[in-house]
């Protein structure tokens, strides 16, 4: 059975047929996010740090961490972007304790990601370009980690599925050449916008079975890609998940995280409320008018999309008599409430006189 592993100084996850999906946060990546990109740039890490402990807490068993960011000050990624990824790479594994994938298109940052991890991260990415090839393949090799690998090469991204096949094929066969064995070898098959190509689904579903028994192979995919220029994305990205894990899916890069519901949002709904005639305890909080009016929550959270990984985890047999799904379904403990039992109780069980 392929089992890939990745590890911390302190946590094991195990990409697998056999074992839970393993969910790979996203979030620490500037690209596309310009509020960080120019708090990386000022030396602000407070929303790296923020979005690492989010997103464990949200259920992610790996963090991506990404430093592409573009500086004003100095444009060439070639010398931002190793010293930042150190500096990102050392502040993520002193907040939390799950195992890291190092990503860059950078090279330098690929390496200096590597020697500031402490265990044994995932690599991203390679791809069949023989010039990323040539140097990605080695640094596997001589960190002795597992890769991601992208199916494209120097043509670029085909859209047949057997020409992306034949792609990551070609990958697994010259990591070979280097020692590298297959279950280190975790394929990204690439996911296509099912709004510009209506068989983007069966493609994934029907290359990821190919690759598994085929290549015997774990795989990934870039979620969100699947729904992207769509209307309720979240809607997509839930179907998605679990009918990629039943084809043999076995991770995914993607948000684990429900953003916080925005104050505007809030004041409009309460707004809306009132001008029905509808009046509100004057204690309630924020949070509470969340919950009871379907809103979200005030707090990041798990998503929608973790909702239904952890489902067809249990559906599929990997997570043994659903300890982790009813986990999951638990309400929170109310404010003040903490550390109660049954009716409100402190404490333990009383014991008879």
């Amino acid at each position: 059975m392929t089992r890939t592993v990745v590890e911390s100084k302190t946590k094991t996850a195990i990409i697998g047929f056999d074992q839970p999906f393993c969910v790979i946060g996203e979030r620490i990546n500037p690209t596309g996010r310009k509020k960080l990109a120019a708090e990386l740039e000022a030396g602000d890490f407070s929303t790296v740090e923020a979005d690492a402990i989010a997103q464990v807490e949200a259920g992610a068993t790996v963090l991506d961490i990404n430093a592409g960011v573009v500086y004003n000050s100095n444009p060439n990624p070639n010398e931002t972007e190793p010293p930042l990824m150190t500096k990102i790479v050392e502040l993520v594994q002193g907040l939390v304790d799950v195992p890291l994938c190092i990503d860059s298109s950078v090279p330098a940052a690929l390496e200096a990601g590597l020697q500031a991890c402490e265990g044994r991260p995932l690599l991203n990415s390679v791809t069949g370009e023989e010039d990323r090839l040539e140097f990605v393949l080695p640094l596997v090799k001589k960190y002795n980690v597992p890769v991601v690998a992208i199916s494209n090469d120097d043509t670029g991204i085909s859209e047949d599925p057997e020409v992306r096949f034949a792609v990551a094929k070609k990958i697994v066969e010259r990591a070979a050449d280097f020692g590298i064995p297959a279950h280190d070898i975790v394929v990204d098959p690439l996911v296509m916008p099912i709004g510009a190509m209506g068989t983007a689904g069966q493609q994934v579903f029907t290359l990821v079975r190919k690759l598994r028994e085929e290549l015997g192979v774990n795989t990934t995919c870039g979620a969100s890609n699947i729904s992207f220029g769509l209307p309720n994305r979240h809607g997509i990205n839930n179907a998605f998940l679990p009918m990629a894990m039943g084809a043999g899916m076995t991770s995914a890069i993607m948000n684990p995280v429900a953003l916080p519901v925005k104050m505007a949002e809030i004041e409009a709904k309460k707004l809306e409320i009132a001008a029905a005639g509808l009046v509100l305890p004057e204690d309630m909080d924020d949070e509470t008018f969340c919950q009871l009016f379907g809103l979200g929550s005030t707090k990041p959270r798990a998503g929608k999309e973790m909702e239904a990984i952890l489902a067809a985890n249990f559906l599929t047999n990997n997570d043994p008599h659903g300890g982790n799904w009813i986990k999951f379904n638990k309400a929170p403990p109310k404010a003040g409430e903490e550390g109660r039992g049954r009716a409100g109780r402190t404490g333990g069980r009383r014991r008879r006189a």
